[in-house]
Formats: C-alpha cells, sequence, structure tokens
C-alpha cells in the first residue's frame, strides 16, 4: 500500500474509532469528513460500514494481544494484568459502538475471527502471573471474558467512577491469596 493510502485508511479508522462511541447511527459519509477524506476514498478502502467497523474491532484486537505481551515482557504480572484490564475497558467503548452499528449476522462473524486472539492475550498474561505464583491457575481466559462482559453493560454516566473499581474487584479476584498488590 502507497504511504498516502495507508496514511488515509488510517485516518479514517482513527475518526471511525471517534465517532463510534458518540451516540447515533454511524455514517460513512461522517466519517469520511471527520477523517478529511473525499467519500470515494473512504470507500476505495471500506466498501461497505460493516467493512470499516470489522477492520476496526480487528484493529483493536490486535492491539489489545500486543500490549498482553509488551506488559508482560515490562511490568510485573498483576500490574501488567491491571494495565491490560485498562486498555480493554477502552477497547470496550469501541466495541459498544461495534455492536450498535453492525447487525447482529455481522457482530457474529466478526467476534468469531477475533475470540481467539483476545484468548491468546490473556492466556499471556495469565501464565505469566500463574509462573509467578501471584494469579490464580484455576482462573482461565474464559473466566476473564465471562467476567469482564460487565464492560459492556456500564451506563456512559457512571463510567469514570465505577469501571475502576469493578476492575480492581476483578484483579482482586484473579490474584493468589498469599500474592500482593503489585
Amino acid at each position: 500500500m502507497r504511504r498516502d493510502a495507508s496514511r488515509n485508511r488510517s485516518t479514517i479508522l482513527d475518526s471511525a474509532r471517534e465517532l463510534i462511541a458518540e451516540p447515533g447511527e454511524l455514517k460513512l459519509s461522517a466519517v469520511a469528513k471527520h477523517a478529511g477524506v473525499g467519500q470515494g476514498t473512504l470507500y476505495r478502502h471500506f466498501a461497505t460500514r460493516e467493512k470499516l467497523v470489522a477492520a476496526l474491532y480487528t484493529g483493536e484486537i490486535d492491539e489489545l494481544v500486543t500490549s498482553a505481551h509488551e506488559l508482560v515482557d515490562q511490568h510485573p504480572p498483576t500490574e501488567a494484568l491491571t494495565l491490560w484490564f485498562d486498555r480493554l475497558a477502552a477497547y470496550a467503548q469501541v466495541k459498544r459502538g461495534v455492536m450498535d452499528a453492525v447487525d447482529s449476522t455481522a457482530w457474529a462473524e466478526i467476534s468469531a475471527h477475533t475470540h481467539r486472539k483476545l484468548t491468546e492475550a490473556i492466556d499471556t498474561l495469565l501464565g505469566a502471573g500463574s509462573r509467578d505464583g501471584v494469579l490464580r491457575e484455576d482462573v482461565d481466559a474464559r473466566d476473564v471474558i465471562l467476567l469482564s462482559w460487565f464492560l459492556a453493560h456500564v451506563k456512559p454516566e457512571e463510567w469514570d467512577e465505577r469501571v475502576p473499581r469493578l476492575l480492581d474487584v476483578l484483579v482482586s479476584g484473579i490474584r493468589t491469596p498469599r500474592s500482593p498488590t503489585q
């Protein structure tokens, strides 16, 4: 992909990420305008709204997976897990917009392709903590996915107050009883 085409694609995705979190329907014309590109440019990259939303969602998952590996390399396991949950919370806001922007069939197809990647990221984090004896060995990626579903149900007006507290409860429940807070 040419440098300008790559830049346009990135700008379109950044604009879609911002707009999808806003109330109302995600319109391709609004994304193009926000990105500062023509509609033809947008359609060359993303022929449909579903393709744009799928690319946005897949990109977010890929960033979560990459960050899991980076965080495990750079931080103690419990801290890495906590920092990753902060990123997961930010992603959840995009995910809510994605779910609102596509029909249930498209959502099922989009999420089916990313579930394995998300499981891999969580396994990386849990494995590091388990090896160090600070995270429970009986908690698996599916447990974490199920427990983190609360993020999809927190109302925007209570997000800043409730989400940090609930994430702290989640991390505390995954720690081994004898592990330190970090």
